[in-house]
Formats: structure tokens, sequence, C-alpha cells
């Protein structure tokens, strides 16, 4: 039977910007941990399983608290995973030997057996290249594919990164790719997308829908953390409104977010009126 207190806990420590993130997955790979822990994200095999980035806060401040995990509810998202996952090894990343120590404690898992520190992995070199382009492009790595980041980030250009790696001596190298982010608070610059984009979109979907008969109405509001997207359309007599308006959201949601990398705050669609088709 699984049990929480059975899962061995590494740590990764170095302090910020100096490159954890850029080299996790090639210290979690020589251990064979599959699973990580970094920056409020647990990461499996390439893939966010729960949280939510802690770059994505408004604030310093606020990148600590999410990263740290002090929140109930952010608690328990990663508990049901790891219920759900039931992983054998965890590799969590810090810049301090208490935080690696405080997220482990935060999250109820074992002490920490093994800890791996930047300068046993990286030169003196390699990380004062990676302070320089945190400080100048306030840019930072995430270990996970852009298309994976692509629902967590809005409106900050995400750039993939590969890195071609051996696992060690005899072995088969393998191709990780990353993910190059400028975090919220970061004032380096960011990309938008006009409101018409969003709507386009939205109304193309909308006609391939086939209880939507007609859009009467759009609206769209972009704010910096992503657009809300309010519809009004004439429903077909027949359909289950309720829950073809819910599927055709979902839908729009999804497309929306894979066509431009940017979240969707909200989308609501209202049924206004009702179209009867004249029988033949």
């Amino acid at each position: 039977m699984f049990s929480i207190n059975k899962i061995k806990v590494y740590a990764f420590v170095g302090p910020s910007g100096t490159g954890k993130s850029y080299r996790a997955q090639m210290v979690a790979g020589e251990k064979n941990i599959d699973f990580i822990i970094d920056d409020g994200l647990l990461v499996k095999d390439n893939e966010i399983i729960a949280g939510n980035s802690a770059k994505k806060a408004p604030t310093k401040i606020e990148t600590v608290k999410h990263a740290l995990f002090l929140s109930d509810e952010e608690k328990e998202e990663i508990h049901k995973a790891i219920r759900k996952y039931k992983p054998q090894s965890i590799l969590i990343l810090g810049t301090s030997d208490g935080m690696v120590e405080k997220i482990a404690s935060n999250l109820g898992l074992p002490k920490i057996i093994e800890t791996t520190y930047i300068q046993d992995v990286a030169t003196e070199q390699e990380m004062e290249t990676a302070r320089r382009i945190r400080v100048t492009e306030g840019k930072h790595v995430i270990p996970v594919p852009t298309f994976e980041l692509k629902k967590d980030f809005s409106g900050y250009l995400l750039d993939p990164l590969q890195i071609f790696k051996s696992k060690g001596k005899g072995q088969k190298p393998y191709i990780s790719e990353k993910s190059i982010i400028r975090p919220t608070f970061s004032y380096m610059g960011k990309f938008t997308i006009s409101d018409s984009v969003f709507r386009q979109i939205s109304e193309h979907l909308a006609t391939k829908s086939p209880a939507i008969y007609r859009i009467l109405k759009t609206r769209v509001d972009n704010y910096e953390e992503g657009p809300t997207i309010y519809m009004e359309v004439m429903v077909v007599y027949g359909y289950n409104v309720i829950e073809e308006l819910k599927k055709f959201k979902q839908r729009a949601k999804k497309e929306i977010e894979n066509l431009t990398a940017m979240n969707v705050v909200s989308m609501e669609v209202v049924a206004k009126s009702v179209y009867v088709p004249e029988e033949k």
C-alpha cells in the first residue's frame, strides 16, 4: 500500500538565478527521480500535474508564498496528485537548505535524504551567465516544455530551449526541452493580442456548434492576466442548451489558449433567444 512516508525526498539547492531549473531534469535523471517540485509546481516527466507557478505571482513576496505552499488549497492540490501518481521519489528545488526543508515540511513529506548543490553540477562561469540573463533580460527557466506552460502563462513570451545531455557513461543521451519565461513582476516586456483576435476565434468556433444558430453579441475585455469573453447567442430549439453551451465554452476556451498562448480568465455564453426550424 502506498504511503507518503515512504517517498524518498531529494533536494537541489542554489541561489536564485544560477540555473537550477535549467538543470533540474538532469539532476533528477541521474538519480532516477520522475517528480520535481519547483516554484509551486509538481512536474512529472516534463508535464505539470499539479500546482500553479509561483512565477505568475504579482509580487516577489507572493512568489515566495506560492513556492513554499503556504495555503491549504495549494497543499491539498499537491497531496491529491501525490496520492494519484504514488511517486517513489521527489526532487525539491530551492534557494537554500532551509527553503527545501520548509517545502518538504509544509507538504508533509519525509525528511530530505540527499541534497545536490548547484556548484556540484555547474561551473562558476555557467552560474554567472545564468545570473546575467536573469538580471538583464528578466528571464526564468521552468523544467517543462513550452506547450505545457502556455495554459499557465498569459501574455509572456515563452522561448523553447532544448538541451542535449547524457544521463551518464554508457547511457543513452536525452533531449530535454525547457521553457524560458518572463515572470509577472518583470517589466522587461510582454506581448499582447488584440481583442478582435479573441472575438474572431470565439465566433468562428460558435458557427461550428450545431446548437448555436446565430451570435448576437460578443464582448472581450483584455486584462493583463488574460481576456474575459462574453457572448450572447440564439440557440436551436431541441438541443439540451445547458449541456451544449457548456461543451462549447470548454472547447472554445481550450482552442483559444492553444492558438494564442493566453489564459482565458473567464468565458460566459448566454442563450438570449431560440430559433425554431421550420418543419419540412
